[in-house]
C-alpha cells in the first residue's frame, strides 16, 4: 500500500485543521498518507520574528525572505525518508493546476508545499533547489486570480491528489467518469437521485429506464452539450 508524506510551510499552520476532515482526515488514519504541518516562523530569527523584506527595486508590497525559507525547507528535506522530492511553489505565475498535473503528484513519494504570501517568496529559492540533487521543483497555481496566500491553494492541490490515492475512494470507478477525466476533454453528464419527481423536475426517463447502453449514450451526448454551453459561457 502506498505511502505519500506531505509537508506543509506556511506562517499560519492552523490554516490547514480542515486537512482531518473527510477523505483527507480518513486517508491520513489509514496510513495512506500522512502530514506535517510546519510554521515558518519557527525558522525566523529576531525579537520579532520576520520572515518578509521590502523588494529589491522597489515595488509595493513585501517579499518573503529566502533564509526562513531555505532553513524550513532543509529541515523538512533532512528527516524525510523519500528518496525523491517534489516542492510545490504556490504562485500565480505558476503552471496551471490540471488534472493531468493532479494525477502526475499523486506518484510523488514526498510532497513540500511552501506557503508564500505578501508578494510571494524571494526567486532565489526556487532557483537554490532546481539544482539540488532528488528535488524536482514545481511553481503551480490554481487559477487566474489572486489569493492572500498559498495555503487555500495548498488545500485545493491536496484534495485534488489525494482522492487519486488508491485506496482513498470507497468507489474508486467514480474517478473514471468525473470531469476532466472523461474523453474528448469534455465535463462530467448531470446526475439524479431520488425523488423521480421533485418541485415539479422530474429526472430523465431515460435514466430509470434500465438499459445500460443507451443511459451510456446519454450520459455522453448530456456531456458534450455541457461542455459546449460552458465553452459559449467562458468564450472559447
Amino acid at each position: 500500500m502506498s505511502n505519500i508524506s506531505f509537508d506543509l510551510i506556511s506562517i499560519f499552520p492552523d490554516y490547514f485543521s480542515p486537512l482531518k476532515l473527510s477523505l483527507i482526515g480518513k486517508a491520513e488514519e489509514s496510513g495512506l498518507v500522512s502530514i506535517n504541518i510546519h510554521d515558518l516562523r519557527d525558522q525566523a530569527s529576531g525579537v520579532h520574528k520576520s520572515v518578509d523584506d521590502t523588494p529589491y527595486g522597489g515595488g509595493a508590497g513585501m517579499v518573503m525572505s529566502p533564509e526562513p525559507w531555505g532553513k524550513a525547507i532543509d529541515q523538512v528535506l533532512a528527516t524525510s525518508n523519500a528518496e525523491s522530492h517534489d516542492l510545490i511553489i504556490l504562485t500565480p505565475a505558476g503552471q496551471k493546476l490540471t488534472q493531468q498535473l493532479a494525477s502526475e503528484l499523486a506518484l510523488s513519494e514526498h510532497l513540500i508545499f511552501a506557503c508564500g504570501r505578501y508578494e510571494g517568496i524571494d526567486y532565489r529559492v526556487t532557483q537554490y533547489y532546481e539544482n539540488q540533487q532528488n528535488v524536482r521543483v514545481r511553481e503551480v497555481s490554481i487559477g487566474d486570480y489572486v489569493l492572500g496566500g498559498g495555503e487555500v491553494a495548498t488545500l485545493v492541490i491536496m484534495e485534488a491528489v489525494i482522492r487519486l490515492i488508491p485506496g482513498v475512494l470507497g468507489n474508486p470507478e467514480s474517478l473514471v467518469e468525473e470531469s476532466h477525466s472523461m474523453p474528448e476533454e469534455i465535463v462530467e453528464y448531470p446526475n439524479f437521485t431520488k425523488p423521480a419527481s421533485w418541485r415539479g423536475l422530474d429526472v430523465p426517463e431515460i435514466l430509470l429506464s434500465g438499459n445500460h447502453a443507451l443511459i451510456k449514450a446519454w450520459r455522453f451526448e448530456q456531456a458534450k452539450a455541457r461542455t459546449a454551453k460552458l465553452d459559449r459561457q467562458t468564450g472559447e
